[in-house]
């Protein structure tokens, strides 16, 4: 058993904290709002604080899920400074290679172990435990944080150095993009072709063209069905992510950068809190 603080309640890191809890694990929670800590530690029956500084002391393992790089330093560096020697802090934000570079290397000068470990599976995924991370930082304390995150993770792999594992969500994300533009435009054909969407997914989806969002979107997105799943807003912050990775490596973003303006023009008709394959909203409503 350890003792593991766990730093951002929202819809990902309020049920893996629970997950940890259930691994039997001395888990306690800290959240900007201070309400939401509260609701969780009445539902787990475990303690909630009221400061970083109080929720790391003296921990095996922190935690921390929130939003973007801001969010990640503000959390993440007053954790770092608070926590004991030998400790490891988990950050599963995804945000930049170079913001988990920073606070790797703070980490280090602090003697502490640090992976940037962004997530894959949604809010289902994280309240089923079956999780998929991404992780950076050197082997033996990757080894270490491992085992930790099986208790939310159904596949964890070990990416190389600090930043490997943001890179590698990037990657996630713009084959996400890419994937449901395509299905997007197809499913829209298929209509217009006067074709039934299910009957076209039983046809074809166990070939060439199968995917996890032709398995779990495409009826949905044939009906105009949204509220649920990953929303358009984190999917264009992801994205953002990836477009300035690329502009410092060098690589080509053509369609990348096609398909976030597509998830803008979805902003624009209100879906900032639809799930990502809402892209079909844009055709569907010509």
């Amino acid at each position: 058993m350890a003792k593991i603080a766990f730093l951002g309640l929202g819809v990902m890191g309020y049920p893996m904290a629970g997950h940890l809890l259930a691994a039997k694990h001395e888990v306690s929670v800290w959240n900007r709002t201070s309400s939401t800590g509260a609701r969780w530690a009445a539902e787990y029956k475990a303690k909630a604080c009221d400061t970083i500084e109080e929720v790391v002391a003296n921990c095996d393992y922190v935690m921390v899920c929130v939003g973007n790089d801001a969010d990640v330093k503000a959390v993440a560096v007053p954790a770092l400074h608070a926590m004991r020697k030998g400790s490891i802090l988990i950050d599963h934000t995804t945000a930049s290679a170079k913001c988990a570079r920073e606070c790797g290397e703070l980490a280090t000068t602090l003697g502490i172990g640090f992976i940037d470990a962004p997530i894959s599976g949604g809010e289902a995924g994280a309240v089923n435990g079956q999780l998929t991370i991404m992780c950076g930082g050197d082997m033996t304390t990757y080894q270490k944080a491992e085992e930790i995150m099986q208790a939310y993770g159904k596949a964890t792999k070990h990416m190389g150095p600090v930043g490997a594992g943001q890179l590698t969500k990037m990657v996630n994300q713009i084959c996400i993009a890419g994937t449901l533009q395509g299905l997007s435009e197809a499913i829209n054909f298929a209509q217009k072709a006067g074709l039934d969407v299910d009957e076209v997914v039983q046809a074809i989806g166990k070939g060439a063209a199968q995917s996890w969002q032709m398995d779990n979107r495409a009826s949905t997105m044939g009906k105009g069905e949204f509220e649920f799943g990953f929303a358009v807003d984190w999917m264009r912050k992801d994205l953002q992510i990836a477009l300035e990775e690329a502009s410092a490596n060098g690589a080509d973003m053509t369609l990348t950068k096609l398909v976030d303006s597509y998830y803008q023009d979805v902003q624009d008709m209100g879906g900032n809190r639809w799930d990502t394959s809402s892209l079909i909203k844009r055709l569907t409503d010509k």
